[in-house]
């Protein structure tokens, strides 16, 4: 994507964070991105390809990271990498997590499955994890199902009221949700030594994968 792409694409982004898909006008967003509504079709396709295009990335971006992420470990490690990954990606990409989190509504059917599917493999690492968890003695949560719903809604409302200036800076925020997170699962044994530096690597692995932005 080229200059002119990226700017269509981050103010569309805005945009829908602000007003909501179906708040946002054609002028809206060649007004922002700075083009006429001539050019901006050129870069765009439908309105609605746009939304598909932002979501799409967005979480094919965070399933990469999530399966590097897990690819290793025990359920604790893994769920608490994911943790630190909802919560870091809501937080420094929030109007983008936002858009995804809030828009699901605003697509046609068959663009809805498509962006469901992606939202599923991702969900999917966070079930996949707890149920070993609770297989393996790990875990000891009743409706491990509800738990992950539960842990995804914690994490992404980050997004809603995070700020750069806040109290609490990020790295120690995304270890009190792990401790959270650990807690609401029930973990046996005392609570691990959650370490600022895996929170680091985890903000390292989502600069590398959103470095094309």
């Amino acid at each position: 994507m080229g200059p002119t792409g990226t700017r269509v694409r981050n103010a569309a982004i805005e945009l829908f964070a602000e007003r909501g898909f179906h708040g946002t006008g054609i002028r809206d967003l060649a007004e922002r991105a700075g083009l006429s509504s001539a050019t901006l079709y050129h870069y765009m396709g439908t309105k609605e390809d746009l939304l598909v295009s932002i979501m799409t990335t967005s979480l094919r971006r965070l399933l990469t990271a999530g399966e590097r992420l897990t690819a290793d470990g025990d359920p604790l490690a893994r769920i608490t990498a994911l943790v630190e990954l909802h919560v870091l990606t809501h937080a420094v990409r929030r109007l983008e997590t936002r858009v995804v989190d809030d828009e699901m509504r605003s697509l046609t059917p068959a663009n809805r499955a498509t962006v469901v599917a992606l939202r599923d493999r991702y969900e999917h690492l966070w079930q996949d994890a707890i149920d070993t968890g609770c297989a393996t003695g790990a875990f000891h949560v009743r409706a491990p199902r509800v738990a992950r719903l539960a842990l995804l809604e914690m994490c992404g409302g980050i997004a809603r009221w995070y700020t750069p200036d806040g109290p609490i800076p990020l790295e120690q925020l995304a270890l009190r949700y792990a401790e959270m997170a650990l807690g609401v699962l029930g973990a046996a044994g005392p609570p691990p030594e959650l370490a600022v530096d895996s929170v680091r690597r985890t903000r390292a692995l989502i600069d590398e994968i959103w470095l094309p932005d």
